[in-house]
């Protein structure tokens, strides 16, 4: 239930700023898994062991939850990447 409320607060956020939604949405497919369009369900999702790696490393639990401020953080971050 945390992750939806995750998703909940970034997607709010992300129809009040569409620069926000264009960031969310690159980190997103950098996340993606490769393959996805071969594995069920079909969607460009990550796979949960890599986000609960990338849990550990930034938090120290893999189970952490970010919070949507460094999640948004992170996104404007990249959205300045070349």
């Amino acid at each position: 239930m945390p992750w939806i409320r995750l998703v909940f607060a970034l997607t709010v956020r992300a129809v009040l700023n569409p620069r926000l939604a264009v960031d969310l949405l690159r980190v997103a497919w950098r996340f993606r898994i490769r393959g996805w369009y071969a594995r069920f369900p079909f969607l460009p999702v990550p796979s949960v062991r890599y986000v609960r790696w990338r849990m550990y490393t930034a938090y120290g639990k893999e189970d952490a939850i970010p919070p949507a401020d460094d999640v948004i953080a992170y996104a404007r971050w990249t959205g300045r990447q070349p």
